[in-house]
């Protein structure tokens, strides 16, 4: 199971720390990255030019592989601005203020229904669906937008990802590395998703109320979706025109719900579905309201779009591209430089871990979590799972027990870490949709989710 760890793999581990740290500090880390990919690269090709040409590569791979949500963002938003200025954003959000009152019944309304539709489609869909809609009705109701991102993480990206009861993915991965049946996982994954899903929601609602009482965490007005439109803009659509509208947006996301369901579409694929929807919807705003001046104030709209998704993404692109070696990147960038049992930096790191600590039932738990976090750090939070179930499998063995209750474990904290609560690229959806700094939004969830790991790790313990 271990591996001999090489001058790359501890080159790797100390950027990592650093950045951990610059974060912790709130400095910004793009130097650091740029020099740690720098850096990885001359220790693996020895060469100054190719080195330099890496890092050149590393955004290059990096912006690939981000590009999709870049796009659906810029996208969502230019469909944000567009039912803003004309007035049919109003029109749409007004049921919800009937209900979602205050900004307790805000973040657990956004949560819940987050929760709910990440189990069927995943989160990014989700994020995209509660966007428009959602977002300014909590903002009115007085919670910070901030407070809206951490719901929609925690509930999305946290819970439902990482049990993943519908769609099974997660449970599938770790249940085939730990050779177990998928059901066992399921079940033993139960209680602890519940445990986790209690303390790290309580826990960030609390510092959530206790920063807007101390005034740290405050309503921004300037947020795209609470841009006010002139009066001018308003009048260019009839109240029957706004109306029509407003009642063919959730028809046509309901339409769209009903062909993921029918044609089995998920992850990208849905997030694709939602993004095509929200360009027609725009151009059908712009057309019925701007007449002979739709097709310019289309064009406008998004490159609005553009330009607030790219600015969103600008800062993250170094991090990413950082991280991203730590996978399967290093190979596409660097070249085939690591040692032929290797399975990627990240995954050899946990790999290593788990082969040099002592067993019990007590040090099992402990492993796993730490293991399953390390894997989660490339930002996909499914790529390094596999080696959760396959740790969890050979723990069992020396325990004699708990390989379910293990390789659930593993899973947890690899999706918290590394499907969208921590990792700063991989919370962008939900930041940029709330038009907060995914770094800020990273840190505010940090010690909720280390929390709830922590107490996780604790029950599972006394379940094995």
């Amino acid at each position: 199971m271990g591996i001999d760890l090489t001058a790359l793999h501890w080159i790797y581990l100390v950027f990592i720390g650093l950045i951990i740290l610059f974060m912790v500090f709130r400095k910004d880390t793009t130097i650091v990255c740029i020099i740690g990919i720098f850096s990885i690269a001359l220790t693996a090709t020895g060469s100054l030019s190719g080195s330099i040409s890496s890092v050149f590569n590393s955004f290059i791979f990096a912006i690939t592989e981000l590009l999709s949500t870049i796009l659906v963002i810029s996208i969502i938003v230019a469909m944000s601005k567009g039912l803003t200025a004309t007035g049919v954003n109003d029109v749409m959000i007004r049921p919800f203020t009937k209900f979602i009152k205050t900004p307790a019944l805000a973040y657990w309304t956004i949560g819940i229904v987050m929760m709910l539709i990440s189990w069927f489609f995943w989160p990014s869909p989700a994020v995209a669906l509660l966007g428009a809609v959602l977002v300014p009705v909590a903002l009115r109701v007085g919670l910070p937008a901030l407070g809206i991102a951490m719901a929609m993480n925690l509930f999305g990206h946290g819970i439902a990802l990482s049990g993943d009861y519908v769609i099974q993915a997660a449970p599938k991965l770790t249940a085939d590395a730990a050779g177990i049946p998928v059901g066992d996982v399921i079940a033993a994954s139960v209680p602890l998703v519940i445990v986790m899903g209690i303390v790290t929601t309580i826990t960030a609602f609390i510092f959530i109320k206790r920063d807007m009482k101390r005034g740290i965490l405050k309503v921004e007005q300037s947020t795209y979706l609470e841009d006010e439109p002139s009066p001018s803009e308003k009048n260019l659509l009839s109240a029957g025109w706004r109306n029509g509208i407003a009642l063919l947006i959730p028809l046509l996301f309901a339409l769209n719900i009903a062909a993921m369901v029918s044609f089995d579409l998920q992850g990208g694929d849905a997030t694709a579905l939602i993004g095509g929807t929200s360009i027609f919807i725009l151009l059908i705003i712009s057309l019925a309201a701007y007449k002979g001046k739709g097709l310019e104030r289309s064009t406008s709209f998004l490159i609005d779009g553009f330009q607030f998704g790219f600015k969103v993404f600008g800062p993250v692109i170094p991090i990413a591209a950082f991280f991203y070696l730590g996978d399967a990147g290093f190979g596409t960038i660097i070249g085939d430089f690591l040692p032929e049992t290797s399975h990627g930096i990240v995954n050899d790191l946990g790999a290593s871990l788990a082969a040099v600590v002592p067993l019990s039932k007590a040090v099992g738990a402990v492993t796993l979590t730490v293991v399953g976090a390390i894997t989660g750090l490339d930002g996909s939070g499914f790529s390094g799972i596999s080696l959760a179930g396959s740790v969890a499998n050979l723990f069992a063995q020396s325990i004699g027990t708990g390989v379910a209750t293990l390789t659930a474990l593993g899973q947890i904290a690899g999706i918290w870490v590394g499907g969208g609560t921590l990792v700063p690229w991989a919370i962008i959806p939900v930041a940029a949709i709330c038009n907060v700094d995914p770094f800020e939004l990273a840190r505010r969830n940090m010690l909720p989710v280390v929390i709830g790991l922590t107490v996780t790790t604790i029950v599972a313990i006394f379940i094995l």
